[in-house]
């Protein structure tokens, strides 16, 4: 249950909400607001839904758990009694809240606040954040936690909205559906699918589950933690780091099959086709199979996905889907008729540049500088938008280990930053043009021979070929390139003259 956010008055002598305005309350926007409380910075953040969670609140489809082990899927300051050793969406949520309730931010989050823009004021080094319902907020400094999994992705079919009968995303799933005896049609194969399909297994009377491309995928050591066990991982500190730290390192490891040698990958797809060996049909076995290297696309972890198609209501249909009628959908130039469709499709990353509107200085706009592609100097700041900040920006996600070791150095990183505004007294901070195209050229060099650029067609890349989207490297390289705020890569300006609060308050009337 989310407690409503106490109201926050503008500071009568700067005219500014709040030092800080962090879009989002995901696991991003709670690091950052955590990172600044003990920085002793103040802030705001504003939430487009009813609670904390972001992504963990939204996705709420039948199956829906991480692929991640719980134990480094969790603050590093904050343990988590897991129940298992990879967790589901209730207990991730749920998590979410009693981080939230613990630190207090509550009070700091104004929910059901929609961010539909932000814009800088060149004159006075702030900036101005817009909400749907046409409030106003004004702080020195901005920090995006959108996340990068929020906005659902939807394939380029004909007659996507002809459908008669009952559509829906898993990002945006409807649970007053009974779907119990329904033919139905899962769109997409990727990481929601292989959690999807055999929940829908089970209720549906036909399932046609349409793959464009197979996935990897490998199985997941899954199962439930121990009451002894639990209380072994609370009681001692040690036994819990030791059990975490094995568990970073190893998912550190294999980063050297995806970033140094693709070759590597030859051994976990070993793996991969045992696993597939629990598929029955030789056919269905053989269209299951990917002929790309593992890890160009993402690697998926499942028990359930391939003894699903073993069942005599589930069908594998290949080629991708070409048309969707009224009461069916088109593949391979046979009619499949459905109740139900299920978009599996993933969510849009690369174009991120197109869903929010954001001016930098001089009214430059993201879209005009992102046209080539997403960029920022560690994935966090880009020139000429001063004062602002990227939590999971370009280059920051992960294939291989854990998004929430990324964060918090990300976190840690702008609190870093925003100290040392503090301290010197400065109106803006900016990174340096070249510090950031070095950066860029950094990353693209070792995306070249990474695997996601060993041919196949993924989300990672942008329209252009590009990495924009992953870390090329080990996350404890990330790591050391962002545990001290390097002054010397920002230029900053001393602090201008106040805001005239009168004047503000008569551009809202």
């Amino acid at each position: 249950m989310s407690q409503p956010a106490t109201p926050v008055l503008a500071n009568s002598a700067t005219g500014l909400d709040a030092s800080v305005l962090i879009i989002g309350a995901g696991f991003s926007g709670m690091a950052m607001a955590i990172a600044l409380q003990k920085a002793g910075v103040d802030f705001i953040m504003l939430e487009k839904g009813g609670d904390v969670g972001g992504t963990w609140r939204d996705n709420v489809y039948p199956g829906a758990a991480c692929d991640v082990p719980s134990h480094m899927y969790c603050y590093s300051f904050e343990p988590n009694r897991w129940s298992r050793s990879f967790a589901a969406q209730p207990e991730i949520f749920d998590y979410t809240k009693n981080v939230a309730q613990k630190y207090q931010l509550y009070p700091h989050i104004r929910f059901n606040i929609e961010v539909t823009g932000a814009h800088y004021h060149d004159d006075n080094g702030t900036w101005q954040v817009d909400a749907a319902d046409g409030q106003q907020f004004r702080a020195r400094t901005v920090v995006s936690a959108r996340g990068a999994l929020h906005i659902p992705s939807y394939p380029n079919i004909k007659g996507l909205h002809d459908f008669k009968g009952v559509t829906m995303h898993s990002a945006k799933w409807d649970h007053s559906v009974d779907l119990k005896g329904k033919r139905i049609a899962v769109i997409g194969t990727g990481a929601s699918a292989i959690q999807v399909v055999p929940e829908m297994a089970k209720v549906a009377s036909e399932l046609h589950v349409f793959q464009r491309t197979p996935a990897w995928v490998l199985p997941k050591a899954d199962f439930a933690f121990k009451e002894e066990t639990k209380d072994k991982y609370d009681k001692s500190l040690l036994a819990r780091k030791w059990y975490r730290n094995k568990i970073y390192w190893i998912l550190e490891a294999s980063a050297a099959g995806f970033v140094i040698d693709p070759r590597i990958m030859k051994y976990g797809q070993k793996l991969a086709y045992k696993n597939l060996q629990r598929i029955k049909n030789e056919k269905t076995r053989e269209a299951l199979t990917p002929t790309y290297t593992m890890g160009c696309k993402r690697v998926l972890l499942s028990n359930s996905y391939y003894p699903a198609f073993n069942q005599d209501n589930v069908h594998l249909v290949g080629g991708g889907v070409t048309e969707i009628t009224e009461n069916s959908v088109m593949a391979n130039g046979q009619e499949y008729p459905v109740d139900v469709i299920i978009y599996c499709t993933g969510f849009d990353v690369t174009n991120q540049a197109n869903q929010f509107d954001i001016t930098g200085k001089h009214g430059k706009s993201i879209q005009t500088h992102w046209k080539n592609g997403m960029h920022a100097y560690l994935g966090i700041s880009s020139y000429d938008f001063p004062n602002a900040f990227f939590l999971l920006g370009p280059n920051t996600g992960l294939g291989h280990n854990s998004i929430i070791f990324m964060i918090e150095s990300q976190a840690s990183y702008i609190a870093q930053a925003l100290k040392y505004m503090k301290k010197h007294k400065l109106n803006t901070l900016e990174v340096k043009q070249e510090a950031e195209d070095g950066f860029v050229r950094d990353m693209q060099k070792q995306s070249d021979k990474s695997v996601w650029k060993s041919g196949c067609n993924s989300w990672y890349l942008d329209d252009t070929g590009r990495n924009t989207t992953l870390w090329p490297s080990f996350t404890f390289m990330y790591w050391l390139k962002t545990r001290s705020f390097d002054p010397s890569r920002y230029t900053s300006e001393k602090k201008l003259p106040r805001l005239n609060p009168i004047k503000r308050l008569m551009a809202k009337v």
